[in-house]
């Protein structure tokens, strides 16, 4: 049921793109009521191999679904710009959920 348009939104890219939604028209649809976004980008090429009936999203992140800003597929550029047009001033957290061992945190924070 629809929530209202009192009640504010975290969207979050990666988990959108996941999903199969369009972020920049999410943002367009919904920039009234954004008021904190997480920029979490996803390996196209690794969602694109997923069995969705035999492997979970677990799965998906142990195998390197996600990743920061700019080490994936979302044109990160795009979606900041489309905030900014929308007078956006609200928070923006860069987050992955990726194995350390494969991904190092410090590097991958350097890289987002």
């Amino acid at each position: 049921r629809y929530s209202g348009a009192g009640i504010p939104l975290l969207l979050d890219a990666g988990h959108l793109a996941f999903a199969g939604g369009d972020v920049l028209r999410a943002i367009d649809n919904h920039h009234t009521r954004i008021s904190h976004v997480h920029v979490k980008d996803v390996r196209m090429e690794v969602i694109d191999r997923l069995d969705r009936t035999k492997q979970s999203f677990l799965d998906a992140v142990a195998l390197g679904a996600f990743t920061v800003p700019g080490d994936g597929s979302l044109d990160f550029g795009a979606i900041v710009q489309r905030f900014a047009d929308h007078g956006y001033e609200g928070w923006f957290v860069v987050e992955a959920e990726q194995d350390p061992k494969k991904n190092p945190p410090l590097r991958m924070a350097q890289v987002g």
